[in-house]
């Protein structure tokens, strides 16, 4: 694509539990297309006001202990102001302030520059919406 700054939209359903979903081959899918071995920026953004974005390691338990660290921060109960929804809900919509929606990412010759044990992930403690939308956006 020749267009200096290009949008696509990633559907992701995260179901009835608490998840971390790697979005990095999403990304990287999206940049071949979008970036064309240009170098430029990756924005992700959730346009949710119960999700966030993460930068870490997936598959060796860091995904699982971030959920767990979240539970020890934003504890699943009724404290929260916020009432709608599940039990606890109202620590979802505190969890934006804690993992932003969104990531800006170095891209280089149209590859994602990430650290050897880097992704890019989707956080989503709400049980109540499984599903999502990711704006992913190259601009070059």
């Amino acid at each position: 694509m020749s267009d200096a700054f290009t949008t696509r939209v990633l559907n992701v359903t995260t179901g009835s539990t608490e998840r971390i979903v790697d979005l990095t081959r999403d990304c990287e899918s999206f940049l071949r297309e979008a970036a064309a071995g240009r170098d430029g920026l990756l924005n992700v953004f959730v346009p949710h006001a119960t999700a966030g974005i993460a930068v870490i390691e997936t598959g060796a338990g860091s995904d699982d202990d971030l959920l767990a660290a979240l539970h020890s921060l934003l504890p699943a109960d009724d404290r929260w102001q916020h009432r709608h929804g599940h039990p606890g809900h109202g620590r979802d919509h505190v969890l934006p302030a804690l993992v932003p929606p969104h990531a800006t990412l170095p891209v280089l010759d149209g590859r994602l520059e990430l650290g050897t044990w880097q992704s890019v992930c989707l956080v989503d403690t709400n049980k109540d919406n499984a599903d999502r939308q990711v704006r992913l956006s190259f601009l070059g």
